[in-house]
């Protein structure tokens, strides 16, 4: 039986220690015998790596980030596609989004999109996208320009910041996208009946195994009852994730039982919460962890006794889906105190597997917080019931099998695409990073 042809992945940047869960997919993809090239618009900007990214054996192809970084690649693809037969279809798809959206990130997405289209093998029958903003309005101009056609994947930020009429002319554009969370799906599918369908990518529960049995907590400080315990949130510092609530919820814990705080992962508003902290004077009892590969993170959340997560809707309407943090968290046996945000009940049946506060409310949140510092057999009994329903019910196994069962049936469905005239090769390909970041890349990151 011939191996199918390559699928081209459009990412925003590869590899990301904050999109492990795209790797994992990809990782799963490639065991049930897809073959594919990941297509990345960034350069790495994180000193490390996760050890899954080892395995992946996809090559990767980097895009001019800035088009300025590497005029002459830019040009000469533009010399060679403009001679393509859809070049002035796409040209005028591409001017009508430039009117509607005036900005160098719409110049810039249709320079890397000429990039792909010339140097994008011959062999590639297909172009996915992951994230349904950027990486699609390069995907969908490189699709046309080359023949292909596209899919993709949609799943936060770019579902609800994405202007409407964008969203939906891709979905209607696109052979089918998949989403993660019921809510998503019930967002897009209201604007392409039909086109979109729920795939969760889970958690790959071998990268995140049942904790060992957990250790008696360590005795608290002279004339304490109680331990000292340990609430972890991990998290990029960015509004969407509600960070200052959840410092302001901290504040108003008591002190006993003892506590402290570890907050795991990095981002723009670190300083402003490290400040926020000051002022909530719990700063004594904060740990900024900064961004962990997996192995450090497995540990850190095995060592703590809840995990919380202020997740609210940001300014601009961006949210989360579903955090797989907190399917990590789950997985660990971590009772977690959430929001109800977007697709989190989906996972967190308040009282059941986890406890949920109203976005936006530190003292609802901290009343959360207190009643499961306080209560060992309330931390136990949650910590069970969400362990079991991640591995019952959010293994990444079967939306694996979901995503390589499209992808075999659209390759099967495919009848070739376009022959390219004079280029389609790729040349800048490399292997995946598995260190350190190239400094190179570092250098030309923003």
């Amino acid at each position: 039986m011939p191996e199918p042809a390559p699928i081209a992945f459009v990412l925003k940047g590869y590899p990301r220690l904050s999109e492990t869960f795209i790797t994992q997919e990809i990782l799963a993809l490639e065991e049930r015998g897809l073959r594919l090239h990941l297509i990345s618009l960034r350069h790495p900007t994180e000193a490390s790596v996760h050890p899954v990214h080892a395995r992946v054996r996809a090559p990767v192809t980097y895009l001019p980030e800035y088009l300025h970084h590497e005029p002459m690649r830019v040009l000469r693809a533009w010399w060679r596609v403009r001679r393509r037969p859809r070049y002035r279809a796409v040209l005028r798809l591409w001017l009508r989004d430039l009117v509607r959206d005036p900005t160098r990130n719409r110049v810039r997405r249709f320079g890397q999109a000429l990039v792909l289209a010339r140097e994008l093998p011959r062999e590639i029958a297909h172009i996915h996208a992951h994230f349904l903003h950027t990486p699609s309005s390069v995907a969908r101009y490189a699709a046309h320009l080359s023949g292909r056609q596209w899919t993709g994947s949609a799943h936060a930020k770019d579902i609800w910041t994405t202007p409407r009429w964008e969203k939906s002319e891709k979905l209607r554009d696109a052979e089918w996208v998949v989403t993660c969370t019921a809510v998503n799906r019930d967002e897009l599918d209201a604007l392409a009946p039909g086109k979109v369908e729920l795939v969760r990518h889970g958690l790959d529960l071998a990268e995140f195994p049942p904790p060992p049995p957990r250790a008696p907590s360590p005795p608290g400080p002279p004339g304490e009852a109680a331990p000292v315990l340990t609430v972890v949130s991990v998290g990029r510092a960015v509004e969407k994730k509600g960070y200052p609530d959840l410092i302001a919820a901290l504040g108003r814990l008591p002190a006993v039982p003892g506590w402290r705080f570890v907050h795991v992962g990095g981002g723009p508003l670190i300083a402003e919460l490290r400040e926020l902290a000051e002022k909530a004077g719990i700063a004594d009892r904060t740990e900024w962890a900064g961004a962990l590969a997996r192995p450090e993170l497995l540990a850190r959340l095995r060592a703590a006794d809840v995990f919380a997560l202020a997740s609210r809707v940001a300014s601009d309407g961006d949210r989360d889906g579903l955090p797989n943090v907190l399917l990590e968290a789950q997985s660990q046996g971590l009772p977690c105190v959430a929001t109800r945000v977007s697709a989190i009940p989906e996972l967190i049946e308040d009282g059941v597997t986890g406890l949920l506060a109203p976005p936006g409310d530190p003292d609802a949140l901290a009343a959360r917080l207190a009643r499961l510092l306080r209560d060992s057999e309330l931390r136990r009994r949650l910590g069970t019931a969400g362990e079991r329903r991640v591995r019952t019910a959010f293994s990444s196994v079967a939306g694996a099998d979901r995503l390589a069962a499209k992808f075999h049936e659209l390759l099967g469905s495919e009848t070739g695409v376009a022959p390219l005239a004079q280029g389609g090769d790729c040349a800048r390909a490399t292997a995946v990073p598995t260190g350190s970041a190239d400094p190179l890349a570092t250098d030309r990151a923003a």
